[in-house]
């Protein structure tokens, strides 16, 4: 009768030399069959597509912004206004370092959304970042320089504004 490794006649010792000889036949220790995957669930990096698809633009740069603690985020709809872009988000952050690092995470974010950002200036100041966007223009900005500028004055065009301007 041929000797096994899992007879129970052989010792420890003899054990391990008869699964290191059948190892050696070249037969497996254990032949284990894999688990079957349900059909319908889907793999991880089918996951993380299609809630990259589903996000938009304005929400990855609004969450970001929020996550960070930037202050009074203002998003404006600018499509009737201008070709550049079709919104322009306007938030402050408490300091220089601050600005950078708000301006910093929001160019991650949307790098990992999907969304590229054609440049970012002003991060050597850090005073007013802008980040273009493509179809969106994000300007993180101390409140002095917020103030001085009036991009919300400049830019925000309620729809009497629009109808009154035409």
């Amino acid at each position: 009768m041929p000797v096994s490794k899992n007879s129970p006649q052989l010792k420890s010792k003899d054990r391990k030399k008869a699964v290191a000889n059948l190892q050696a036949a070249g037969k497996p220790k254990t032949a284990r069959k894999p688990k079957p995957k349900p059909a319908n669930t889907p793999k991880p990096a089918e996951t993380r597509r299609v809630s990259k698809a589903k996000a938009s633009l304005k929400s990855v740069v609004t969450d970001a912004l929020a996550d960070m603690k930037a202050l009074e985020i203002k998003v404006l709809d600018v499509r009737g206004l201008t070709d550049i872009a079709d919104f322009m988000v306007i938030a402050s952050g408490t300091s220089d370092r601050h600005v950078r690092a708000v301006a910093q995470r929001v160019v991650e974010k949307t790098k990992e959304a999907g969304f590229r950002p054609h440049g970012v200036e002003g991060q050597q100041d850090s005073d007013w970042v802008l980040i273009d966007l493509n179809e969106m223009i994000v300007h993180v900005m101390l409140p002095r320089v917020r103030e001085f500028y009036g991009l919300e004055k400049l830019w925000d065009m309620t729809a009497t504004k629009r109808a009154a301007r035409a």
